[in-house]
């Protein structure tokens, strides 16, 4: 089963986020950066793409046996469906059409979102411009673990239940961190996600609604790329409350890796992030980084004084602005 972790709490810290006064230090000495501040509209057609995968996919398991539709579903089915809640996040930052354009923005996550078969965009990017704003901030930022979570998962044996059950965790956080009034587009996003659902079942059948959710809650729970769930903001290293990872599934996740230099310019899409780090080198070569997802999920259950409490967590002072 493992011991018990040494942590008993958060990282409590009383100092603001280190991004927000890095980017100042960046963009004076890097002023170039400011250029890379564009829509990708390339990310428009990869997500369109995605999307008549996912409908191919759906036609070609209906008929296929269960032990097959189980296996495409983790094989194939699973990449996509991580990979597109990577597209909804570029979309939640108005990477698409850019800011001039939000709304569609809004209904492009909501389209993005149909293949994955359970109501996503519209919550999703409410609650993380909470975390870009307010990282780490208690009752604020729900990519912060529970005090439960803390508490329980603290074996080796629990660590790896927890990392199975993350897509459940992620839906439920929210509710008992920081629960917010149902808003008219999160409604429209539930309809048109069970409409499609339901237009899925009838044509295909149970099988092809199977393989469309057991990909997504399997690509979000024990996965390869859900290693960056861990990787972005647990604190393997005291001090560090964001590492970056450089390795080759930033193909699939639009660069998700590169996450310090994301929460430094969430401005910039995750295309150009590489471009940012080339540019700025002297403040990123030296942070902590990783190159395996796949390690930093063995860690996180190996290591014994690594747990969901290894976040650092803030209490936030003056006025707070939620979306």
């Amino acid at each position: 089963m493992g011991n018990t972790v040494a942590r008993e709490d958060f990282e409590w810290v009383y100092t603001d986020q280190p991004h927000a006064d890095r980017r100042k230090e960046i963009l004076a000495k890097h002023p170039e950066i400011k250029a890379l501040m564009k829509p990708d509209y390339n990310l428009i057609w990869v997500v369109v793409l995605m999307v008549l995968a996912q409908l191919t996919a759906f036609y070609l398991v209906r008929d296929l046996d269960w032990k097959w539709v189980v296996f495409w579903a983790y094989v194939f089915g699973s990449c996509i469906s991580h990979s597109m809640t990577l597209a909804i996040h570029e979309i939640s930052h108005n990477s698409a059409f850019g800011n001039s354009k939000a709304m569609w923005n809004r209904w492009f996550g909501i389209f993005a979102n149909l293949p994955l078969g359970l109501p996503y965009s519209i919550s999703f990017k409410r609650y993380h411009m909470d975390h870009h704003r307010y990282l780490g901030g208690d009752g604020i930022d729900v990519d912060i673990p529970t005090n439960f979570e803390g508490w329980f998962f603290c074996t080796r044996f629990r660590k790896f239940i927890w990392i199975v059950l993350q897509p459940f965790f992620y839906a439920i956080r929210p509710l008992c961190i920081n629960p917010k009034p149902i808003t008219r587009l999160e409604i429209i996003n539930l309809l048109a996600q069970l409409t499609f659902d339901v237009a899925i079942y009838y044509l295909w059948g149970v099988k092809s609604i199977f393989y469309m959710l057991a990909g997504s809650v399997l690509g979000l729970g024990l996965h390869p790329i859900s290693g960056h769930f861990i990787a972005e903001h647990y604190m393997f290293l005291k001090g560090y409350e964001t590492y970056s990872y450089y390795g080759p599934l930033n193909l699939l996740t639009f660069n998700v890796g590169y996450h310090n230099e994301h929460h430094d310019f969430p401005n910039i899409p995750g295309k150009s992030l590489p471009l940012v780090k080339k540019i700025a080198a002297e403040y990123y070569d030296n942070l902590p980084q990783y190159n395996s997802w796949i390690k930093v999920l063995y860690d996180f259950v190996m290591d014994d004084t690594i747990s969901p409490y290894s976040r650092m967590k803030r209490q936030l002072k003056g006025e707070v602005k939620q979306d």
